[in-house]
């Protein structure tokens, strides 16, 4: 019998994922191929001497018990018992066996997941203020008696008098927060990250990144955050499917990062009889009727061009960049749609710092590890292009080499080929030292060390020709053995627990005969689509 080759494109958590479902479900056999040296696109986790970067941040958390069960199935949760690991989703606790873990043994006892707390908020006016915004008390106080008072009667009239159509992400912050918190908290900080205003990105990116999330629900999970604090606290539990994933407290993080999962899928992938070619390319799609019957791959190091046959072929790389790929050609104004898609890029520069200069409350001492306890702090401060903050030790505490240092990524999101995007690094180091001391969250003084990490098409955007997006989809649907998953791969902005479940379903449709991609497209779009019920 002939053997049924998937090849894929792209090893990120999408490519990654769909392999290992195939070769668990299927006798498939999948070929990945990805065009940079490293594992895990957007999720990989540099080192750098010993200093780790997670690009972005990834929070393991998902309201899909087949998410959080497959993590655990690669990386078991550290714990102290040898038996099982206790996992509280809702209010009961699923028990996972390690011996379903694929990673146990004495030389794997790093391969764990931590539990971590969360906390993430927003620097501005040289001050903290909760994220998502609450109208709390210290909010009010931080805010001042006037901008507080515009803020209330701008959300009345709101809720009065909602705007009837949203048509752009505008009309969405503003049918939700009201339009002076929208102007306080939202319009800047959302026009740095995508380098447009607001009122011309469709309010699709609100309904699939913040969907349910309004100032009711901010102050509803504050309420009962407070009241837990008098309750004894469940020591494994992670189980918060009936909070926003915006306010979470907890969440999964893999001991080295982000990375250490990806690296380790990759493995199992290449021992279950998968292959992986780092530095090689899709350089042309081959189609016949509705079906891909080949792939020409180009080695990235040497330029040889290769046709592989396949049976079926999972695309994770830019819409964009597949849809000029195909041959023959696709219809021209099929291209042309393709060719208007955007893209934001994303720079990372990672300073390793003595101590930060913030504290964890302006008036408190400082903090005995030299640090503040936050994930992230999103920078609302006009003056810098900063966007927004990491503390790798507080992602994981082996995340920095020297656990007396404090390690921290700085993120600004660009276009390639803008100034900052060609901005030298050495030059680009020292801007960003510059605007962390203007804005007084270090010294410059205390800096140790730092580097520069860029990453293309790091965010699909929610402008240019997306308004004509269904075209490209009914185009690329014909194809009954293509599927389109992940997040560039839909162009789609998608967590990588989203990701996963747009490759798993798919897998799930090969499995079923199923050739509609409806359910696919459908991740991340409808509100519950991953409030699985426990069964």
């Amino acid at each position: 019998m002939t053997q049924k080759i998937a090849i894929i494109a792209g090893a990120g958590p999408a490519g990654l994922t769909a392999a290992y479902e195939l070769l668990q479900r299927t006798d498939i056999i999948p070929v990945i191929y990805e065009k940079s040296g490293d594992i895990g696109g957007i999720s990989k986790t540099i080192n750098y001497k010993g200093n780790r970067i997670d690009i972005g941040g990834h929070r393991f958390f998902s309201k899909s018990d087949r998410v959080m069960d497959w993590w655990l199935h690669i990386l078991p949760m550290e714990h102290t018992h040898e038996d099982q690991v206790r996992i509280q989703y809702q209010n009961q606790t699923r028990l996972v066996d390690t011996h379903r873990v694929e990673t146990t043994g004495s030389s794997d006892q790093d391969k764990v997941m931590l539990v971590r707390s969360r906390l993430s908020r927003i620097y501005f006016l040289k001050q903290f203020f909760s994220y998502p915004v609450t109208l709390s008390m210290q909010t009010l106080k931080g805010l001042g008696l006037w901008r507080t008072t515009k803020i209330f009667f701008s959300y009345m009239a709101a809720r009065l008098k909602p705007r009837k159509e949203e048509r752009s992400l505008e009309d969405f912050f503003i049918n939700r927060f009201g339009k002076e918190l929208y102007l306080t908290f939202f319009k800047d900080y959302t026009e740095k990250v995508w380098g447009i205003a607001c009122n011309q990105i469709s309010a699709e990116w609100g309904a699939q990144r913040i969907k349910g999330l309004s100032v009711i629900k901010a102050i509803q999970h504050a309420v009962k955050q407070q009241l837990k604090k008098k309750q004894v606290k469940q020591a494994d539990g992670i189980g918060q499917k009936e909070t926003e994933t915006s306010l979470i407290e907890r969440f999964l993080y893999p001991k080295h990062g982000p990375g250490q999962m990806w690296e380790e899928v990759a493995r199992l992938v290449e021992a279950k009889g998968g292959s992986l070619h780092l530095r090689h390319e899709i350089a042309g799609v081959l189609t016949e009727g509705d079906q891909v019957k080949a792939v020409r791959v180009k080695n990235c190091e040497t330029g040889i061009e290769t046709e592989m046959p396949c049976a079926y072929f999972f695309s994770t790389m830019p819409m964009k960049q597949l849809l000029t790929h195909m041959q023959p050609a696709a219809p021209e104004p099929i291209r042309r749609i393709a060719d208007g898609l955007l893209y934001r890029d994303f720079i990372t520069v990672g300073l390793l710092m003595k101590k930060l200069k913030i504290r964890r409350d302006k008036n408190a001492a400082e903090s005995a590890d030299n640090t503040v306890k936050d994930n992230w702090i999103y920078i609302q401060e006009r003056e810098v292009k900063v966007g927004r903050l990491q503390i790798f030790n507080n992602w994981s505490p082996f995340m920095v080499a020297d656990p007396a240092n404090v390690w921290i990524g700085m993120e600004y999101f660009c276009n390639e080929g803008d100034p900052l995007w060609n901005m030298e690094d050495e030059a680009l180091k020292r801007f960003a030292i510059e605007e962390l001391a203007q804005i007084e969250i270090i010294r410059k003084e205390d800096v140790l060390d730092s580097t520069v990490l860029r990453m293309e098409k790091a965010y699909p955007a929610y402008f240019g020709t997306y308004d004509q997006f269904d075209e490209l989809k009914s185009y690329t649907d014909k194809f009954s053995n293509l599927f389109l998953i992940g997040r560039n791969g839909m162009h789609k902005y998608n967590n990588s627990d989203h990701s996963m479940l747009t490759a798993m379903t798919a897998v799930d449709n090969i499995v079923a005969g199923i050739t509609d991609k409806k359910n696919v497209w459908e991740i991340n779009t409808e509100m519950d689509y991953h409030e699985e019920k426990q069964k």
